[in-house]
């Protein structure tokens, strides 16, 4: 798979040209119950049927085994071909937890701290200031404090994304070139730190194009393309043979698409071309992958940072990343976060038994993309799951959907 648009083939890491399977067991031996796991793939099956999606893959894992891994319906609307294990998905802001990865590898190696200010980075953040709305007019007044590789790892840089909201601010998103996937990393990040914060640094959890930053930043900090990076780092050693940020051509027979009408509310679904080159290597949405290559990155989670004798992150930064970074003093902006849930430094973390209208357990830790797919892990059962599709409309249900399921199978 091309990872950058830059970088030649010797300055990547060697990558396997297929991504090597991981160990599968009997759902028994593994305290899942069979019937529940098809019992879910049945509940899948009937929104396939009903055209709430094209088709879907599920994987579901535990104590380091697969147990269960189905592609159910077809792989797009248009033609007969099958959903497969190895369709590849745009994945979008699961994106965002292989760059927090990456950054806090560039933290292990010394070459940064998350208490560091992004200007000491990206110095056109120095001047930025915080958009506050008075009288219907927007005012700009200076930060009280820098923002941090923290806040842009925790979503509380005062950054925000231009679907997030439609204030003064997010106006200034709308129209400009910030959705482009043909400006420079360096110029969506000077782009970005033209534009006024929501809020103050710290305050407030935003969801927002931070991890976009920490994409520059690691191409800053490493003097290499974001690409090249994460091939280097993660994607290789990893073996995550299918996942950059385009696919070739030769992949065309294997790419997962949605309805080109959104079919509950009739809109336009209009995603990125996949076999298209971008110029911006998004660390906030970017990628696109596969089911398997996405459970690797899974497992080396669930394995406390290493797989296959490699090992990504130290066990204890891991350990950081997946706690809860917000607490109770910052204000949660949005819906993305359920009741009983923090973010950490790159996934969403779990800090209530219930509260939310689904199960998982307390330190549970997971992400998505808007497109339709999802994982999580569970390090209190040992499990994780990946969940692939291409229904941005649908993303909130199937997620929800399949929690409810996977988690009726744990014995």
């Amino acid at each position: 798979m091309t990872v950058t648009a830059t970088a030649t083939a010797a300055q990547q890491a060697p990558i396997a040209l297929h991504t090597p399977p991981l160990p599968e067991a009997r759902p028994e031996t593994l305290a899942l119950s069979r019937p529940r796991l098809q019992a879910m793939s049945d509940a899948f099956s009937r929104e396939i049927d009903k055209g709430t999606v094209p088709g879907v893959t599920v994987l579901v894992a535990r104590g380091g085994q697969i147990g269960w891994f189905e592609a159910l319906g077809k792989q797009g609307p248009a033609g007969a071909a099958p959903m497969a294990r190895d369709s590849i998905f745009r994945i979008f802001s699961m994106t965002k937890p292989i760059v927090s990865v990456g950054i806090m590898a560039l933290v292990e190696d010394g070459q940064l701290l998350l208490s560091d200010a992004v200007a000491k980075f990206i110095p056109e953040f120095a001047s930025q200031q915080v958009g506050v709305v008075k009288d219907g007019k927007l005012e700009l007044v200076p930060p009280t404090r820098p923002m941090t590789v923290q806040d842009l790892l925790r979503h509380t840089s005062g950054l925000t994304y231009e679907h997030q909201g439609d204030g003064p601010v997010h106006k200034l998103y709308q129209d400009s070139r910030v959705r482009s996937r043909k400006i420079t990393n360096a110029e969506h990040a000077a782009l970005v730190a033209s534009f006024p914060l929501v809020c103050q640094p710290g305050a407030e959890f935003n969801y927002s194009r931070s991890t976009d930053i920490l994409g520059r930043i690691i191409e800053v900090v490493s003097g290499k393309t974001l690409g090249t990076f994460l091939t280097e780092r993660v994607l290789a050693p990893l073996q995550m043979a299918e996942t950059g940020f385009s696919t070739p051509a030769a992949n065309a027979g294997r790419l997962a698409e949605p309805f080109a009408t959104d079919p509950w509310t009739g809109d336009k679904v209009a995603l990125f071309n996949m076999l298209e080159q971008p110029v911006m290597e998004s660390g906030g949405g970017g990628l696109v992958s596969t089911t398997m290559d996405y459970a690797r990155f899974c497992l080396m989670l669930r394995n406390g940072g290493t797989l296959d004798g490699n090992r990504i992150i130290g066990r204890k930064t891991l350990a950081l990343m997946a706690s809860d970074h917000l607490g109770p003093h910052v204000v949660t902006n949005g819906t993305l976060l359920s009741p009983g849930h923090g973010f950490g430094l790159g996934f969403a973390v779990r800090r209530e038994a219930g509260i939310a209208p689904f199960p998982g357990s307390v330190g549970q830790y997971f992400w998505s993309g808007i497109a339709g797919t999802f994982f999580w892990i569970d390090p209190k059962e040992d499990l994780f799951a990946v969940f692939m599709s291409q229904g941005p409309g649908q993303r909130d249900y199937t997620r929800t959907l399949v929690r409810d399921l996977a988690y009726a199978a744990v014995e």
